[in-house]
């Protein structure tokens, strides 16, 4: 299993924050290296408990859907989502965000299984780890720069 977590502090209130990260097309915004797409359930607007999107974008040259449930909700403190389909064998992405005086400590906490077994897990550790970390600081930059603008 890989883990990443990634925490940022935002000069905006949780509020804010907590939408900007849940907007579908926010997300598909700062996600325009990969032509990341909605293209079911949720494909514009705020996705909320219970809600499902699916995304599809090129990673590794390469086009994929991605599909996730939102798994837990609590404005503005923390949304989680799951993959139900796609290329991982598992995959969490957790969102907490914190009030300090400066605005919002926001943590980014995402596991992921690939699949493959021993192949897998190799990949994990050479590749996708480092992809999906860059991946979410370039999303995380852009979030930090919207909340940020106003």
């Amino acid at each position: 299993m890989a883990r990443i977590l990634l925490t940022t502090i935002i000069h905006a209130p949780p509020e804010r924050v907590f939408d900007l990260m849940r907007d579908v097309d926010l997300h598909q915004e700062g996600s325009s290296s990969t032509g990341e797409r909605a293209i079911a359930g949720v494909t514009s607007g705020l996705i909320s408990m219970g809600e499902s999107v699916t995304w599809r974008a090129r990673h590794f040259g390469v086009w994929q859907e991605l599909t996730v449930v939102v798994t837990e909700f609590d404005r503005p403190w923390l949304f989680a989502d799951e993959m139900v389909r796609g290329a991982f064998k598992r995959m969490r992405h957790v969102h907490r965000f914190e009030a300090i005086p400066e605005g919002t400590r926001m943590t980014d906490e995402l596991e992921f299984d690939a699949p493959l077994g021993l192949l897998g897990r190799l990949a994990e550790r050479l590749i996708l780890t480092r992809y999906m970390r860059r991946f979410l600081e370039d999303r995380t930059a852009f979030l930090k720069a919207q909340a940020e603008a106003d």
